[in-house]
């Protein structure tokens, strides 16, 4: 199943959607339009603004109110990949050289604040409080998950449940934020509005899963980045995870995080993915896209339910 045919529904739409995050780099300041050029025209997969439409056709459906508010999950998105590649001193991100390598990180740092303010603005347009404290409190929870992970880097004693409560902050509260926020925006009953809200947060954790499994088996033109650069960083995702707790006496994994060599971590890349560790974490992702499913059953639509199903079996068949 491809994107496109899962996205038919909300198609034009989402169009609207990406001109509008090409608008926002229509500013008066150059230096500031050239770096909002080069990350809102940087194409992704758009998951979480189609996860704000989606939501919102269930029940009553304005564009008025979900155009800016999708326009503004994708921009809270891209402001904090831009922070993360400053914190992370990324060189690449998505097959193209990341804003803090070409423009510094001072610029990178202020165009993900800039991006922040325009989140909010664009939010406030709806005058919908509880749309506006949903956000805010996503981007809290967004930044003290990524605080709490950085204190766990090159840390071999991470647990499942350190990694789970790491990718629940970074990647699964946006996704569910996305979804709450357009059955709030649709008017939707309170337990369709969990609903979604469920959902998205088990495609979110289903997503990352993924991402981490990617990182040790993708292709990395398909990446955008090399493989192994988690385990480079000394971030222990699911598959590390996994492996120490299955062979606590081999040391490869410790010798990287210690050593920080190039080799050293392709040998540790290489044993994690001839383990069973790999298919155990693709079951892991399985049972996250099937929570994401069942979530939906309340709903009253069955075509938009089976598009959504859809997504979230494309999010664990991905391959990149």
């Amino acid at each position: 199943m491809e994107l496109d045919s899962i996205y038919e529904p909300i198609r034009d739409d989402l169009q609207k959607v990406e001109e509008s995050l090409v608008a926002v780099a229509d500013v008066n300041i150059p230096i500031l339009k050239e770096l909002l050029n080069y990350i809102v025209k940087t194409s992704g997969k758009r998951i979480r603004p189609a996860l704000t439409l989606f939501s919102g056709k269930f029940y009553n459906y304005d564009l008025g109110l979900l155009l800016p508010v999708a326009t503004a999950i994708e921009l809270l998105h891209t402001a904090t990949l831009v922070h993360d590649d400053v914190v992370d001193n990324s060189p690449q991100r998505r097959g193209k050289v990341t804003l803090n390598k070409l423009w510094g990180d001072t610029s990178a740092v202020l165009v993900g604040d800039y991006l922040l303010g325009k989140c909010a603005e664009l939010t406030a347009r709806t005058e919908n409080i509880k749309v506006m404290k949903l956000f805010s409190n996503t981007v809290m929870v967004i930044s003290s998950g990524e605080l709490r992970q950085k204190g766990l880097s090159f840390d071999k004693k991470q647990s499942r449940d350190d990694y789970y409560r790491w990718i629940a902050a970074k990647t699964a509260a946006l996704f569910s934020a996305a979804a709450e926020a357009g059955a709030i925006l649709a008017n939707s009953p309170r337990e369709a509005i969990q609903a979604l809200g469920d959902y998205g947060y088990n495609l979110g954790m289903a997503f990352q899963v993924v991402d981490d499994i990617l990182d040790f088996i993708g292709d990395e033109a398909k990446l955008g980045k090399p493989p192994g650069s988690d385990l480079s960083q000394g971030v222990l995702t699911l598959p590390t995870i996994i492996f120490l707790e299955r062979y606590p006496d081999d040391d490869t994994v410790k010798k990287t995080l210690r050593s920080k060599i190039a080799e050293d971590i392709e040998l540790a890349r290489g044993k994690i993915c001839q383990a069973t560790v790999i298919q155990d974490c693709l079951d892991i992702a399985r049972n996250f896209s099937i929570q994401a499913c069942q979530a939906l059953e309340i709903l009253p639509d069955k075509f938009l339910r089976s598009h959504l199903v859809d997504l979230a079996h494309y999010v664990v068949q991905r391959k990149g």
